[in-house]
């Protein structure tokens, strides 16, 4: 799309921007990427008096996590049933509270610096109305009361009435991210770090007291000598060591928001699939519906308009809308579903990773923020080990690693045997990559690099321009 802003992107267009990195430099701590990770980490490492540069491809918050529904919930849909099952009960229980606490961390940064996000306690929902799925709530519901937290079961809530089932969580938030992020960021420019846009970072190397990593700013390379390095980048832009490429997957969602008079009491998405998340939201006296959701695997043919599905759903049950903005965005998920925190490798001292957060990330940063935090201050967090970021059960999961094999095949191997001529390849690791008409970008299907028309690199792991013609 030509025009890819998001309600909080546009409402947040004329805030402050931040300079391009002009010279080489020396810090503590380098901090690769500036979404809602890489800046909360870069809060609490200032906080605790480190020395911390944040490097950012674009500017701040413009990728996922300016695109996101922005609620901050331990409901990350209907999953702790799975974990439950898939690991243990303790290990679903220190899930949720970890992601508990996420949310009551999140409320005392913004009364403590006084960030204006709109920050707002919402109660949190999972519905369905179709019968067949009410199984999998009444499940939910057991299984998250047997980890003992109190949850509710619902057969109907606002605007759309009388449903099959739903399962409540109370006291979750919502808030307009891309204002929370850039308060962080004046916070950390207070506390001594710096934060540079338009910078990009294309390798690193280990040096004997850290790192040396290699940006491009305004076409000129540039060096920043750390003793800590973290890739908060979303997908890692690093392939050795770590290997996430053989662990991960990306998803593209579409997001619409409509104005609305209408005032949204709590927070739903739906449990069947094409799933749709919906919640409310102020501006300038402006009320606003977002809707966001029909996600589909990177670069996968689709059988509709990645917004017709959203846009009929807002249609259905706010007739009087009016739909002002429509976006795209992008996650990771790991193929056991949990995300990745901690060291980036076992072969790599002091350089660490947050990712694969399955659409989820308003708490999962911050809790990635606070466990690396812990790590590089040499505390031991209580979470370290069910996000253990080097694990190896995830290249278990047979049937994924499967088909992320037999999409390498038919996006790498095929087309270079058959010597076919005219396609177009991805920088990252050759795949050839699909045209997606709804969005007007490249698509890889192999590992969710995204690139404009003109071959332009929207979004990683890639770090360079579209390969070939």
């Amino acid at each position: 799309m030509e025009n890819n802003d998001s309600i909080w992107q546009k409402t947040s267009q004329n805030d402050r921007k931040f300079r391009t990195l002009e010279q080489n430099i020396e810090t503590d701590v380098c901090v690769i990427g500036g979404g809602i990770t890489g800046i909360s980490t870069a809060y609490y490492l200032a906080k605790e008096g480190k020395k911390v540069v944040v490097l950012e491809k674009d500017s701040i918050c413009s990728k996922t996590s300016g695109g996101t529904t922005g609620k901050i919930t331990s409901q990350h849909h209907l999953f702790y049933d799975y974990l439950i099952h898939s690991q243990n009960k303790e290990f679903a229980k220190k899930y949720w509270k970890a992601n508990e606490e996420a949310i009551e961390n999140i409320e005392k940064i913004i009364e403590e610096e006084k960030i204006d996000c709109d920050f707002t306690r919402k109660s949190a929902f999972v519905w369905t109305k179709d019968l067949a799925h009410l199984h999998q709530i009444k499940t939910e519901v057991e299984a998250v009361k047997s980890l003992g937290k109190k949850v509710n079961f619902a057969d109907e809530i606002e605007v759309l009435g009388k449903i099959e089932g739903a399962i409540e969580f109370e006291k979750q938030a919502q808030f307009q991210p891309v204002k929370y992020v850039k308060g962080l960021a004046t916070c950390i420019l207070e506390k001594g770090g710096e934060i540079y846009e338009n910078t990009k970072v294309v390798s690193h190397e280990k040096a004997e007291n850290g790192f040396i990593v290699t940006a491009q700013a305004e076409g000129k390379n540039r060096q920043i000598k750390c003793q800590y390095l973290v890739v908060a980048t979303r997908y890692p832009i690093f392939n050795v060591p770590g290997f996430y490429f053989l662990k991960m997957y990306q998803e593209l969602e579409y997001g619409i928001a409509m104005k609305a008079n209408v005032d949204l009491k709590g927070m739903y998405v739906s449990c069947e699939v094409p799933t749709i998340s919906f919640r409310g939201y102020e501006e300038n006296g402006e009320k606003y519906v977002l809707v966001v959701g029909n996600g589909h695997k990177t670069g996968e043919k689709t059988q509709n308009n990645g917004f017709e599905v959203l846009e009929n759903f807002a249609k259905t049950y706010f007739p009087d809308g009016e739909i002002v903005y429509r976006w795209n965005v992008e996650d990771c998920i790991g193929l056991d579903k949990i995300p990745y925190i901690g060291e980036y490798s076992e072969v790599r001292e002091n350089m660490y990773v947050a990712t694969g957060f399955k659409k989820w990330g308003m708490t999962s940063s911050n809790v990635a923020a606070n466990l690396i935090t812990d790590k590089i201050m040499g505390r031991k967090s209580p979470y370290e080990e069910i996000f253990n970021s080097t694990r190896l059960e995830a290249i278990k999961n047979r049937e994924e690693i499967k088909n992320m094999l037999k999409e390498v095949g038919e996006n790498v191997i095929m087309p270079r045997l058959k010597g076919e001529t005219h396609k177009k390849y991805c920088a990252h690791l050759g795949c050839e990559v699909s045209w997606n008409e709804v969005t007007k970008t490249w698509d890889c299907p192999c590992h969710g690099s995204r690139y404009e028309k003109d071959g332009h690199l929207i979004e990683g792991p890639s770090v360079h321009d579209l390969d070939g013609e």
